[in-house]
């Protein structure tokens, strides 16, 4: 059975930072392209950063462009997804999810998606 499982959550006060884990189980991540997204209170999911499944391909949106990096380490089936200088309105449930796509930043690129975990910035 198909299952990706986010971690590393939690709270952090403004410019901290995080680190969130993705681990994939019944199946090869390394053929997966793989998409973070995150859903704030009151808002609809929206996507954060994608990787290609060799990681050659990056993709971030601009309200985290050079404070996130996502990575990828194929051998152990998980992806991160690096989290600095963050912000209050960074706060909300971030998931990951899996697709047979290079690289996308919208959610029908996906068909397995883990169930969140939850990023709070404050003080």
């Amino acid at each position: 059975q198909l299952q990706l499982v986010e971690s590393g959550g939690g709270l952090v006060q403004p410019g901290g930072s995080l680190r969130l884990s993705c681990a994939a189980s019944g199946f090869t991540f390394g053929g997966s392209g793989v998409g973070w997204f995150r859903q704030a209170p009151g808002k609809e999911r929206e996507a954060v950063a994608c990787i290609s499944s060799n990681g050659d391909l990056r993709n971030y949106v601009d309200a985290v462009k050079g404070r996130f990096t996502t990575s990828r380490d194929n051998a152990k089936n998980m992806v991160y997804l690096q989290m600095h200088s963050l912000k209050p309105e960074d706060t909300a449930v971030y998931y990951c999810a899996a697709g047979h796509i290079p690289c996308g930043l919208v959610e029908i690129d996906y068909d397995s998606w883990g169930q969140g975990t939850q990023v709070t910035v404050s003080t």
